[in-house]
C-alpha cells in the first residue's frame, strides 16, 4: 500500500506564512493544547502530590503517610495538606513541624476540619 503525497495540498493554509508567523502559531496551538492540562493541575490534587509537599516540607515518609490518610479521610485532601498543616500551626500558634507531628498522631483534626470546611463558604 502506497501513500498517496498530499503535502502540498495539506499545507496550502500555511504556505504565505512568514517564519514568525509560524512560530507564533504553533505556540498559539501549543497553548490551546496544554490549556485543559493546566487547568486540571490548577484544581485538581492526588496523595501522590500531597505526599511530595508534605515531605518536602522536611516530614519522614513515616509522618507522610498519616498526613495524607487523615486527611483524605476528612476530606481536606483539595485544600492541599501543606495548606492544612500551616493553618493547624497558625491556630495552635507553634510551629509548623510540630503542628504536623501532631496532625500525624491524629490529634487535632476535627478542629482543623472544621476550620478549612468553614473557609468554603
Amino acid at each position: 500500500m502506497k501513500r498517496e503525497d498530499d503535502f502540498e495540498k495539506r499545507r496550502e493554509h500555511l504556505k504565505g506564512l512568514t517564519e514568525q508567523q509560524l512560530y507564533d502559531r504553533f505556540w498559539s496551538l501549543t497553548q490551546q493544547i496544554v490549556k485543559p492540562i493546566v487547568d486540571l493541575a490548577y484544581t485538581n490534587t492526588s496523595p501522590a502530590i500531597e505526599r511530595s509537599v508534605v515531605l518536602r516540607m522536611g516530614f519522614s515518609s513515616l509522618e507522610a503517610k498519616p498526613l495524607i490518610d487523615y486527611a483524605t479521610k476528612y476530606n481536606l485532601l483539595s485544600k492541599g495538606v501543606g495548606n492544612v498543616i500551616l493553618t493547624y500551626a497558625k491556630l495552635k500558634d507553634m510551629d509548623y513541624i510540630k503542628a504536623g507531628e501532631e496532625l500525624s498522631k491524629g490529634i487535632g483534626w476535627d478542629i482543623i476540619s472544621e476550620k478549612m470546611k468553614g473557609s468554603d463558604k
